[in-house]
């Protein structure tokens, strides 16, 4: 099907809501802050404390990043006592990886036909 003809089919409840997961996926990787908290979880699970520690921030304002990790789905939290921590819920970066693919592909797809296109030409030359 051609990118025209797919951009004016009407898009199903299904791409809606995988379109709207990407948004607060990409939402939450766009700040560096919360892509260093990420990086910080990739080593293991964290309190509070331990993840703001290195960032020049209120907690309330640190906090904020936190909650929006935690509504996209990429960080849980369990809460003993009056310690919260942290950790990563790697599977929901797979949104951001397969819309990354699914583009990837796409270009690249787009770029071996300009290729293919390019050759003929070149080949129509050297014959004239």
């Amino acid at each position: 099907m051609s990118q025209s003809a797919r951009a004016t089919q009407p898009i199903d409840w299904c791409e809606m809501v995988q379109s709207a997961v990407a948004d607060d996926v990409f939402y939450a990787l766009s700040s560096s802050t919360r892509r260093k908290v990420l990086e910080q979880l990739s080593i293991g699970p964290a309190t509070v404390s331990e993840l703001a520690a290195p960032f020049d921030m209120k907690l309330p304002s640190f906090v904020q990043h936190l909650s929006v990790l935690e509504q996209s789905r990429l960080v849980k939290s369990k809460k003993r006592g009056r310690v919260r921590t942290y950790e990563i819920a790697p599977e929901r970066l797979r949104v951001a990886e397969d819309w990354l693919t699914e583009r990837r592909q796409l270009w690249e797809s787009r770029f071996d036909r300009f290729d293919d296109y390019v050759k003929q030409l070149r080949e129509k030359e050297s014959r004239s």
